[in-house]
């Protein structure tokens, strides 16, 4: 890739992302050693709470956003062999996003923004964190447009032609994410940000836990998809053969995007402002959106399959044996759908009313959590790092032997860390809170699997220095590329000509217009005709 606007716009999006992912491992693993009750020189309820709100606001919003910012733009020039429309405007939205990051972590580093990374009523942050969460939103909804953009400049370029998956995925990213993210933004501009400027006494705490609910959960999906594009995209070619079914492919990006925006109420199961039947509803979209991520694992093992069978692999299992493990996107992907598996029988836990009610405020959900975002996310976008970096600034990596014991140390750290919480969850061991000593023999139970948990923190902040240090290191010191001609990972094979509803996003759109004022339409119109919380309700 020869485009340098785009190699400077993705690595200044990708070191802000990195930087932030950096950052937060630190706070990562005071988190850990003060909530285990094991150094009690290093407790403080105020710190805790900072700490886990800045770790939870740089992992979920600012690695992520940026990311995919500068993933989408390097894949929409890559796949579409086109300059990215209107850089001025990118480079705009860019630096929209950084202001409003800055304005949000001074209230984050000083203790005035403690709300997590859900910002909850009836905890208050201080009004420039919602200002710059907002600003953050708002930037990044000028990625989305130019992605949309560049999508319709090809496709009017090139009639009845078949979109390249990956930009037909980064598209799907775009308009799901302009969708998701709606929600927070009403949220924060119609009523965080008005009460924390005192311009309203109290708001309707159900109705921003509603409205939240509209983004937490598909906002998961639009961190998940660069990682699926690393899937379909790059690692079949790395494997050394090609992708099972492009078709399968576009399948599970559609419904992705259908069926993973009307599912957010099953975050309110134990929340009494909306009907159950109304939970019951989000509960069957929760179970229906497993189907595309069915979909994905059985196109990438089938494509992986048939890589291993090429490369000599004989009886059932031998073709595992035979791919290329110490390929860094394939060991990402293949560890990567390990923890999906893990990952995702724990998710199908969350979804069921009944199961949920015994796990939900446990240390069960930050264990399902991180295995997926921590786990499966952060890996693939480790692999994209590590795909991409030689591209983008012309050098080679500094080692390909370090890289391969950075995502082993981050697989085993994953799964020491995450497994005691699973564990201590159904011990009953709480989660949003500071400390976990009770001084109680039926807590004596907790401890090996605090220990554990200590252990994996330290394993995962090695292996994210390690991360860092190698990105940096190939960047200023790695020897040069001979040539920069192409990007032999990405996985351009042609398809044949598809039906326009596998090409296109206009349908699509309309059934998610539909879907979303049935499952949202009501529970949000009843705070406007119920009185549904006095302007007393919290002590004004």
């Amino acid at each position: 890739m020869n485009d340098t606007t785009t190699q400077k716009l993705t690595l200044f999006n990708f070191w802000v992302a990195f930087g932030a992912f950096g950052l937060a491992c630190f706070f990562g693993l005071y988190q850990v050693l003060e909530r285990s009750g094991m150094f009690s020189f290093i407790q403080s309820p105020a710190v805790y709470f900072a700490s886990v709100s800045t770790h939870g606001v740089l992992m979920a919003f600012v690695l992520t956003t940026f990311f995919i910012m500068g993933f989408g733009y390097y894949t929409a020039t890559d796949s579409l062999k086109q300059p990215i429309w209107n850089p001025k405007l990118a480079w705009a939205g860019y630096g929209v996003c950084l202001f409003g990051v800055v304005l949000a972590a001074v209230p984050l580093l000083l203790g005035k923004a403690s709300v997590l990374y859900t910002f909850y009523p009836p905890i208050q942050a201080n009004a420039f964190f919602y200002i710059g969460a907002t600003l953050l939103v708002v930037g990044s909804w000028i990625w989305a447009v130019i992605m949309i953009v560049m999508l319709q400049q090809w496709k009017q370029a090139h009639p009845g032609e078949t979109v390249p998956l990956p930009m037909f995925a980064t598209a799907a990213n775009a308009f799901l994410w302009l969708w998701t993210s709606a929600g927070v933004a009403m949220e924060a501009v119609f009523q965080l940000l008005p009460w924390s400027l005192g311009l309203m006494d109290t708001i309707d705490v159900g109705l921003a836990r509603t409205l939240f609910a509209w983004t937490l959960h598909p906002i998961v999906y639009f961190w998940l998809i660069p990682a699926y594009i690393a899937l379909y995209s790059y690692v079949p070619q790395a494997a050394g053969g090609k992708l099972f079914s492009d078709e399968l492919a576009r399948l599970a990006f559609l419904l992705i995007l259908v069926f993973g925006l009307p599912i957010g109420f099953h975050h309110l199961y134990m929340d009494p402002e909306q009907n159950h039947g109304w939970k019951l509803l989000h509960m069957v979209g929760t179970f229906a959106v497993a189907i595309p991520t069915l979909l994905t694992g059985f196109t990438v093992i089938a494509s992986l399959e048939m890589a291993g069978r090429q490369r000599g692999g004989q009886g059932l299992f031998g073709w595992i044996g035979a791919l290329p493990w110490k390929n860094p996107m394939v060991l990402a992907a293949i560890l990567s759908l390990l923890m999906l598996v893990l990952g995702g029988f724990g998710g199908i836990v969350n979804a069921s009313y009944a199961m949920n009610a015994m796990v939900h405020n446990t240390a069960w959900v930050p264990g399902h959590f991180h295995l997926i975002f921590a786990g499966t996310v952060v890996t693939l976008y480790f692999a994209l790092a590590y795909q991409l970096w030689p591209r983008l600034c012309g050098r080679k990596l500094i080692s390909e032997e370090l890289v391969l014991v950075q995502l082993w140390s981050w697989f085993i750290g994953m799964g020491i860390m995450t497994t005691p919480w699973h564990v201590l969850g159904l011990l009953g061991q709480p989660r949003r809170i500071s400390a976990v000593h009770y001084n109680s023999v039926l807590t004596l139970a907790w401890d090996p699997y605090e220990l554990l948990m200590v252990i994996g923190g330290f394993v995962l902040l090695v292996s994210a220095c390690l991360f860092v240090y190698l990105l940096y290191k190939t960047q200023t010191e790695g020897v040069g590329l001979e040539s920069q001609s192409g990007d032999e990972g990405m996985n351009l094979q042609p398809v044949r000509p598809l039906p326009a509803w596998l090409n296109d996003f206009g349908l699509w759109n309309r059934v998610i217009g539909v879907l979303m004022a049935l499952s949202y339409g009501v529970p949000i119109l009843q705070f406007f005709f119920l009185k549904t919380y006095s302007p007393t309700a919290w002590g004004y």
